[in-house]
């Protein structure tokens, strides 16, 4: 057996020299979720430089080829402010809605309030949101998204202007001092199945690259737009937070950016918080029949064994070591696993004391309500898979202990 498990080893590290990871069906099984902190051929990470110089370049090709496909490469942005209103929510914050474009031919609009008459930049969240701008300001100038969205005909209109105000509750952030930056992903790459639109009919075709990769890549696009308001946002205090699949991809992109300070992946689930390898709620198999789009093909070989992964999610944490994360999560969410999810924190936990940056303070889920804000965090509430006023409290309050008020 132990000869079985050398020649095993040998043979990925081969092969990986090569230049290529081996075929999916040719990796060894393991029922247990990966040591992030052994190498791919087997030799253990012992010093930092290790980490940071091998082992955690090694684990973002690993996800890239395995998961979640090439994050397209940045070209530089340009913006163009098309609206600004210097006096919103009552003179409070400045609303602006700017055009990013990272790829030629290709733009998409990001909404940002930035709270007036701080004599400090402020922290800025920043990441996708579900129904478009539009729907989270009552401001008439900010534009009805034209890209598919979801609904009957697939149309956003003039109806849903700000019935969405409180899933992202800009003017709660503003009051709390905090700038927020949002968009719709769908501008950069539609949520749905059977059609490829934004950016990726303009990428070149042998990138083999996912829906949530091209939206990934366009939040750091947000923070290439951000960094430069030096005077508004506070570019050392940048925070990505999503919902759902757009939790997924705000912790992959913060795993592959480092300027962003801190990621808040709410009810993330499977593909994205939770353990591949868990037994309770949405599964590899489960996510990858339903949204093809979301994950690459290698990842649809994992369907029916999933112990064949090399990492699990834990690995997509500790990519964020040494910058705070935190797990929010609801009681009645079970698609999401939030247990499964505290478990994903205790696994990560090593590579964060390995980088002597502290890690998760718990051994068990905390109260309901109760947040943990240990620089591995975790928050549960009572209620279901969405958005909340409770979960912002829980966001602003870990953003302060973390990055200061």
């Amino acid at each position: 057996m132990r000869y079985l498990a050398m020649f095993s080893l040998f043979t990925l590290f081969a092969a990986r020299s090569a230049g290529a990871f081996p075929d999916p069906k040719d990796l060894p099984k393991n029922p247990d979720v990966p040591n992030p902190l052994v190498m791919f051929d087997g030799t253990k990470v012992t010093t930092k430089e290790q980490w940071f110089d091998k082992r955690r370049p090694e684990l973002k090709a690993l996800f890239q080829h395995y998961m979640y496909g090439t994050i397209p490469p940045a070209k530089g942005i340009t913006a163009k402010i098309l609206h600004e209103d210097p006096k919103a929510f009552g003179g409070k914050a400045t609303l602006r809605e700017v055009s990013l474009s990272g790829v030629p031919g290709h733009e998409f609009r990001l909404l940002i309030v930035v709270p007036n008459g701080r004599k400090t930049p402020a922290a800025c969240f920043v990441g996708p949101n579900f129904s478009g701008n539009h729907t989270l300001a009552d401001d008439p100038k900010v534009a009805v998204t034209s890209a598919w969205l979801y609904g009957k005909e697939g149309k956003a209109t003039e109806a849903g202007r700000g019935m969405n105000k409180d899933t992202w509750n800009l003017e709660q952030s503003i009051d709390r001092g905090f700038a927020v930056a949002t968009f719709y992903p769908g501008e950069v790459d539609p949520d749905r199945a059977d059609v490829r639109g934004g950016i990726r009919p303009l990428l070149p075709k042998e990138l083999e690259t996912t829906s949530i990769a091209c939206w990934a890549w366009a939040v750091h696009r947000c923070v290439d737009y951000l960094v430069t308001l030096k005077e508004e946002v506070d570019p050392k205090r940048i925070i990505s937070v999503g919902h759902s699949r757009l939790g997924k991809t705000v912790l992959l992109a913060a795993a592959f950016d480092e300027r962003i300070a801190m990621t808040i992946p709410l009810q993330a689930g499977c593909g994205g918080t939770a353990p591949s390898r868990g037994k309770i709620g949405e599964s590899v198999k489960q996510i990858n029949d339903r949204f093809p789009h979301w994950f690459n093909t290698n990842f649809k070989q994992f369907n029916e064994d999933t112990s064949r992964i090399p990492f699990d999610q834990h690995s997509l944490v500790a990519l964020c070591a040494p910058r705070p994360v935190l797990f929010p999560n609801a009681k009645e969410d079970q698609w999401a696993n939030p247990d499964g999810q505290f478990e994903v924190l205790k696994a990560a936990d090593p590579v964060y004391r390995f980088l002597d940056a502290g890690g998760l303070d718990a051994k068990e889920v905390p109260p309901l309500g109760k947040l943990l804000d240990s620089k591995l965090g975790y928050f549960i509430r009572d209620g279901k898979h969405s958005m909340t006023l409770e979960d912002w409290r829980a966001f602003w309050e870990f953003a302060e202990k973390h990055l200061g008020r």
